[in-house]
């Protein structure tokens, strides 16, 4: 219904900002990641999912269209509504729930409010294949996350270092900001070895 929503920020609450547009005051769920780039009083841009049943007309609104992807994936899950989708990525970034779904990383997914294990295992199954694809579209994936895709070169580069000794944390930091798209393996294992050595 709403693609997205575009007006000064009135009110900031856990899980909730109130976008004032034309004079009407449009409140939509929210994450913390979200709320964490707004300002009361500032203009903003927050792209929208309406969700609409009998009694109820919710608006969830995200500041970037990648976090909003990762929403409409998350409601595509069975057992997974809008409000269980908001409560995870409340719990993560959307860089650290993505490399979480990437590695498998039920943990990550549980610390949500009402998530168990055997849903953070039904949400990595069923986006595993489907968020891999979609990585090149996602400006939010970092190398980390792109280290953690099998068959990568930055999963090649990545599997090195780690056979080097380097912990997967050390790893992601010193690939962060590194061209893994153009670099060859080497020059990625080259500068993530001149970034360990300078951290």
């Amino acid at each position: 219904m709403f693609y997205y929503l575009n007006g000064t920020v009135t009110v900031l609450e856990p899980n909730l900002a109130v976008l004032d547009v034309g004079g009407v005051g449009y409140a939509c769920h929210t994450t913390g990641y979200t709320l964490s780039q707004l300002q009361k009083g500032r203009q903003q841009k927050l792209y929208t999912y309406c969700y609409i049943k009998e009694e109820a007309f919710d608006i969830f609104g995200f500041s970037t269209r990648e976090e909003q992807k990762l929403f409409l994936h998350l409601i595509s899950v069975s057992g997974v509504g809008p409000k269980a989708a908001l409560s995870i990525l409340s719990a993560t970034t959307p860089d650290q729930f993505l490399l979480a779904v990437m590695t498998g990383d039920e943990k990550t997914l549980t610390r949500a409010p009402g998530v168990g294990k055997k849903l953070a295992q039904r949400i990595i199954l069923e986006l595993k294949d489907k968020l891999t694809g979609q990585l090149p579209e996602l400006e939010s994936a970092s190398p980390a996350v792109l280290a953690a895709v099998p068959g990568g070169k930055a999963a090649e580069a990545s599997a090195a270092l780690a056979a080097l000794g380097y912990s997967q944390s050390e790893i992601g930091a010193a690939l962060k900001g590194v061209d893994v798209e153009t670099l060859s393996v080497e020059e990625i294992i080259r500068a993530g070895l001149r970034a360990m050595v300078r951290q």
